[in-house]
């Protein structure tokens, strides 16, 4: 018997994942991948994936409950950060490096991560506050520029 290669890269980048130390966000993960993503405590809990990110300084793979928007084949996540002033530690390890691993429902596949920028960030800005007006209210509470990232399949 043959192992799925796919598998096996599922199961190690799973198994070295550090979770969020935030409280909140432990529990949605843990949700998560007790229901393949199907009963999340959370708002947005459809929108709901997992993304890893490697750890710039630690090189760890860290795993985050993140809000995304399918577009096409790639999905947008936000980082909003609940318009706090500062950008998520996943978005500035992501920019690091922009290998990413994403979970969504039982579906778990690599992707790269690129920001939108100019023309393609304002017209996705405007699609994903017509959907989920929220981020639009979280622009207000911050001065800095919420980055819109596309994880594109590789």
């Amino acid at each position: 018997m043959t192992s799925n290669p796919n598998e096996t890269a599922t199961s190690t980048i799973e198994a070295r994942a550090i979770d969020s130390p935030l409280p909140w966000a432990q529990g949605h993960i843990r949700q998560y991948l007790e229901s393949d993503g199907a009963r999340v405590d959370h708002p947005m809990a459809d929108a709901l994936i997992l993304l890893y990110v490697k750890g710039k300084k630690s090189g760890q793979i860290r795993r985050v409950p993140v809000a995304h928007y399918a577009d096409g084949e790639s999905l947008i996540v936000i980082g909003s950060k609940g318009g706090a002033p500062d950008h998520p530690s996943w978005y500035l390890n992501l920019k690091h490096d922009p290998q990413v691993w994403v979970r969504r429902r039982s579906e778990f596949f690599e992707a790269r991560a690129e920001d939108l920028e100019g023309e393609e960030y304002e017209r996705m800005w405007e699609t994903i506050t017509a959907w989920a007006p929220g981020f639009g209210e979280y622009r207000t509470k911050t001065s800095r520029r919420i980055p819109l990232v596309r994880l594109r399949p590789v």
